[in-house]
């Protein structure tokens, strides 16, 4: 469902905000999809009429419950953002209405439906090739359940699953040419009630495929499956390891790269990646400070002192503050060095009218209206680093390509961390 222009240009000023996390936006898009009811947003307990915003305050929905006990109504008022993997490809991640259009085109005859829960097993490809290969069956639908929560550290994160999932349905395939195969990811934060949402795109009586623990690699898996597990097993990397630190104007991009960035590096493995968006730190680690110059430096040395801390223990932080100020910026690069990581200064360079243009959060009008104080790039200063490892200016970079840049700094920069207190 795209954003009306009427709910885009709606006056949001004075409804009550309700953040949603990963989970809530996982039903968020479940809704605008059509895959569920607006009723399971009842659960955020938000009042008559509210707008629901992402941890970094971007109005997503305004929700309005027009009658006691109604069900509530949803009103889209920007695109959810995206992440990286295959799990996010839209030609698989469809609404309810295009998925029931795509499963029925397969005409006449049965459908069978598998939920993948994990990499699947050898016994899981043959049984879904079997099935395929039945003279009643027209379509054989391979469903993956997806989380933007990660999934638990040292099994195989989503775009590995999905792969294998994929390769699952390139076998149903191959075992019987004449029966369509039909890929599909839903967007689910978990717990019951799948069967329901299924439904909604003409999936009936799925079968779930959730490998059993402890099979041997080669005799149980196969290959595809079997690479996946592999890498998400692999030794974990020893010694310090890196923070990638961001820094640029609010709306130049930057939450947008390392969240990509963050997916991509937990997908490529073996290191731990952990995610500190300025906006999510400022609601938990920084709540309370303000936005004058001594509480910015204070919130960007919070998330440089954490950085730095999980870089020592071998794993990767992607912190994308604002960081306006250069001597924090110098901080955060020796709090991560005299841990003996690898440090990535990343600048999103976007132009202040590009940034103030986008302006998702309607904060550059507020402040030109005067009514935000120390609005960085309006009534406070950012200092444009001259120490940058990476520059990107979204205005002509797409997000892949500022990922590969990044990848290649950060990758000569494990090579060369220095060690530590060196």
């Amino acid at each position: 469902m795209s954003p009306s222009p009427d709910a885009a240009d709606a006056d949001l000023g004075g409804l009550p905000r309700v953040v949603l996390d990963e989970d809530g936006l996982d039903r968020l898009e479940l809704v605008l999809g059509g895959w569920a009811p607006a009723s399971v947003l009842d659960r955020f307990g938000q009042p008559a009429e509210a707008v629901l915003t992402d941890a970094e305050n971007t109005p997503l929905a305004r929700v309005r419950v027009d009658e006691a006990g109604g069900s509530p109504r949803v009103e889209p008022l920007a695109t959810l953002a995206t992440g990286s993997g295959p799990q996010w490809d839209p030609s698989v991640r469809l609404p309810a209405a295009e998925a029931r259009e795509r499963i029925a085109s397969a005409g006449r005859g049965a459908r069978a439906a598998f939920i993948v829960g994990d990499v699947p097993a050898l016994v899981d490809l043959e049984r879904v090739a079997a099935v395929a290969r039945e003279p009643d069956v027209a379509v054989v639908v391979v469903v993956m359940p997806v989380a933007r929560r990660a999934r638990a550290s040292g099994g195989v994160g989503w775009a590995g699953v999905t792969r294998a999932a994929w390769a699952l349905a390139d076998a149903a395939e191959a075992a019987a040419p004449e029966t369509r195969v039909v890929r599909l990811v839903i967007p689910w934060p978990g717990g019951d009630g799948l069967a329901p949402i299924l439904a909604a795109g003409g999936i009936d009586d799925p079968r779930l495929l959730e490998a059993p623990e402890a099979l041997s690699f080669e005799a149980h898996y196969p290959p595809a499956s079997a690479h996946e597990l592999r890498r998400a097993r692999a030794t974990a990397a020893t010694g310090p390891g890196a923070v990638v630190f961001f820094t640029g104007l609010s709306g130049s991009g930057k939450s947008t790269i390392a969240r990509a960035l963050a997916d991509e590096l937990s997908d490529a493995g073996p290191r731990k990646v952990t995610l500190l968006d300025g906006d999510e730190v400022r609601q938990h680690l920084s709540r309370g400070l303000g936005f004058d110059a001594e509480s910015r430096e204070i919130n960007v040395d919070r998330i440089a002192w954490v950085a730095a801390l999980v870089a020592a223990h071998g794993g990767v932080a992607v912190a994308a503050p604002i960081a306006p100020f250069g001597a924090g910026r110098r901080n955060a690069r020796a709090l991560a060095e005299a841990q003996g990581a690898a440090f990535v200064l990343v600048w999103v360079s976007t132009p202040l009218e590009v940034c103030e243009a986008r302006d998702r959060k309607g904060l550059y009008a507020l402040a030109r209206a005067g009514e935000v104080a120390e609005f960085t790039g309006i009534t406070s200063a950012f200092e444009p680093p001259d120490d940058a490892d990476v520059v990107v200016d979204t205005t002509d970079t797409s997000v892949p390509e500022a990922v590969r840049r990044i990848r290649e700094a950060l990758d000569a920069r494990l090579g060369e961390a220095p060690s530590a207190g060196g």
